[in-house]
This record gives C-alpha cells, sequence and structure tokens, in this order.
C-alpha cells in the first residue's frame, strides 16, 4: 500500500515537472520568436485595377470580418468559455469540411454583393486553424480586376493554447486585415495601434492595427481608406489609446481636404447603441465590455454608419442559436462630413459563415 502511495507520488511529481517545462519551453519559445511590428510599415499592393482616379462620385463598401473560415453558425469556441487550460468540450478549430464552406459563403457574398471596397478582418494566409488555406488567394481570384493588401495582425509560431491538452493546441498563426479596391492606392501603410497586453499573454495575442489606403480623385482631393480592427478581450484600457491613435491620424486627414471613410470591427458599440439593443445577454463564458464609442469622439458633422435592424456579432459560447443566442452591433463605419450617407444595409446571413454579419454602405462624395 505504502509502496503504490510512493510510486503515485512520483508519477503526479514527474506530470507537474512535465507541464511546467512544457509551460515554461511554450513561453520562452513565443518570447524568442515574438512579432513586433513596426508602427509604420508600407503594405504591398498587389494590383490589377485599371483604374488609377476615382472619376464616381457615388462609391459602395463592404465590410467584414470573415472570421477566418473557422466560425461559422455550427461553431462554439473554447476561449469564449473561459478554456485557458482546457478546452472544456469546446471547438478549437472546425472541422475542415466547415472551413471550406464558410470560405465558400465568403466567396459566394464577394459575387452576390458587388462593391467598389471590400473591408475584409480576420483573413487567414497561413493558419492551422483554417487548415493553412490562403484566404487572401482565394478572394483575389475571383476579383481579377481589383487591387489588394494585406495587413498582418496576428503572426505567431505556435500558440500552446489550451495549455493542458498540448496535441490540440491552435498552433501557427498568419492572419490579418484584406482589402479590396476597383482602384490602385498610391499608397497603403499598416500603422501599429499603441498598447500591449502584459507579458506573457501579449506573446500569443492579437498585434492590433488599421490598414489605410490613399486614393486620388477626380476633385483633387483623396480618398483615405481604412480598414481596422480594434481590440477583444480587454478591460478597455487598449481600445481607448487605440481610438485616440486613429482619431488622431482621421481628424489630421480631413483637415487637409480629404475624404475619410472607416470600416470595420470596432469591437465596441458606436455611440448611444446599447450593447443589448438586440436582446438580454445571458451570464455565460465571456461578457461582452459593455463599451460605446464616446459621443463626443469626433466632431458632430461626422457620420457613423450602420444599421440598427441588424446585428453584426453574435457569442460563440455555443453554436447559434437565432433568438436565444447574445448578438449586438460592433461593426461599422465612421465617414468624414465631406461624403453624403446614401444608403447603409446590413446582410443578414443568420451567421451562416462567420460569427460576424457583412455591412454595406454606399456614399457619395461632395
Amino acid at each position: 500500500m505504502k509502496k503504490g502511495i510512493v510510486l503515485f507520488l512520483k508519477l503526479f511529481l514527474l506530470a507537474v515537472v512535465l507541464i511546467v517545462i512544457y509551460v515554461l519551453g511554450s513561453i520562452l519559445h513565443g518570447t524568442m520568436t515574438d512579432f513586433q511590428p513596426e508602427e509604420i510599415i508600407n503594405l504591398e499592393l498587389k494590383t490589377n485595377a485599371p483604374l488609377k482616379t476615382i472619376e464616381d462620385s457615388v462609391l459602395t463598401f463592404a465590410n467584414w470580418n470573415v472570421g477566418y473560415g473557422g466560425l461559422g453558425e455550427e461553431s462554439d469556441f473554447f476561449y469564449d468559455n473561459g478554456g485557458f487550460l482546457t478546452s472544456k468540450g469546446k471547438m478549437i478549430r472546425a472541422p475542415k469540411n466547415n472551413v471550406e464552406k464558410n470560405i465558400d459563403g465568403a466567396l459566394a457574398f464577394i459575387k452576390n454583393n458587388p462593391a467598389d471596397f471590400y473591408l475584409f478582418q480576420e483573413v487567414d494566409v497561413n493558419s492551422k486553424r483554417s487548415y493553412y488555406i490562403n484566404q487572401m488567394e482565394k478572394y483575389q481570384a475571383i476579383l481579377p480586376n481589383y487591387s489588394s493588401t494585406f495587413s498582418v495582425n496576428f503572426r505567431v509560431k505556435r500558440v500552446p493554447l489550451p495549455v493542458l491538452e498540448p496535441w490540440r493546441v491552435m498552433g501557427k498563426m498568419e492572419s490579418g486585415l484584406g482589402t479590396f479596391a476597383k482602384y490602385q492606392s498610391t499608397k497603403a501603410t499598416r500603422y501599429q495601434f499603441p498598447g500591449k497586453y502584459d507579458w506573457p499573454t501579449r506573446i500569443f495575442q492579437l498585434d492590433r492595427c488599421f490598414a489605410m489606403h490613399r486614393y486620388p480623385t477626380a476633385s483633387g482631393k483623396e480618398l483615405i481608406v481604412i480598414n481596422t480592427h480594434n481590440s477583444a478581450y480587454d478591460n478597455g484600457s487598449l481600445k481607448k489609446a487605440q481610438m485616440k491613435y486613429l482619431k488622431d491620424f482621421l481628424l489630421s486627414e480631413y483637415e487637409k481636404g480629404n475624404y475619410v471613410v472607416v470600416g470595420g470591427d470596432w469591437n465596441q458599440c458606436p455611440p448611444h447603441v446599447p450593447f443589448d439593443k438586440f436582446m438580454k445577454e445571458q451570464e455565460d463564458g465571456r461578457s461582452y465590455a459593455q463599451i460605446n464609442i464616446a459621443a463626443d469622439y469626433v466632431p458632430e458633422d461626422w457620420s457613423w454608419v450602420f444599421d440598427e435592424s441588424k446585428p453584426t456579432n453574435r457569442k460563440l459560447t455555443d453554436p447559434y442559436i437565432h433568438g436565444k443566442t447574445f448578438v449586438t452591433l460592433i461593426d461599422f463605419y465612421l465617414v468624414s462630413p465631406n461624403l453624403e450617407i446614401l444608403e447603409v444595409k446590413g446582410i443578414d446571413q443568420a451567421f451562416k459563415y462567420s460569427d460576424h454579419q457583412p455591412v454595406m454602405m454606399k456614399v457619395k462624395l461632395k
């Protein structure tokens, strides 16, 4: 009996030592390979777009977080269920046929919703979670006469989560913002947002940024198109620093006389839109930060553009069930005063292809 207890304690101690070694090794490897981008990086512009100057006064935009092809209606997600150590029976990555279905859904959306500009977030190009499918190439293939840029915001050699399931970890990540346009940009730039999580968490988190594109117009002004993806899973302090950084940039461009359009996944609600506008939030898994952008964030002649009748984001604590799964509105546009808003329309897909839904917008250059 005593020998059995001693053997059990030895095996238990060995298991603990191995786990500690594994965790420390993962943190060391992550620290040594940590992606640390410069604040300003010129983006490679891939273009077949024949149009160099915007002659039309009316332009259409599509904005969508495509959820890397892995967050369709069938998906839940371990991290949204507090799964840091174990997956708790929740999904770490979707089956490959689901990922392919979701990507096909995004391609169908592009075909059925023509736009001058597509602003996509969470586009994977070389990630284990989406079976290393290069989604930028997929989108570019059906937009042959568009220019495109890719702005990486998630580059990690190996995400070791969940910690106690090393055989199932999220693994390699290469993901970011994909921007497509009918026009050739004269300059495309990645701007790194300020602020970081504490070490070692920041090693395995996204490096949040926005992608800025300049397009000449017939009036001599430039159209500034920005694709943004602001922080999630924070207490609001990172968002605050990011929003100030973005605001300073926007106002400086408008003061030059330029047109400015920002679209993206803001991970916060527009001014005056309650986070629980569509339904009461349930106490399960991740709780929304309940953050609204301040009403005085920009001068009142700027426009927040969204379809208040359509939610754009759902919780991932469970697979989607209409009327039960919590939904909210965190994907929208911000537009400068020298643009007239002609139309905005949320596209209701019942969250079939992503945990977000697209938002279309039509504007006119004044």
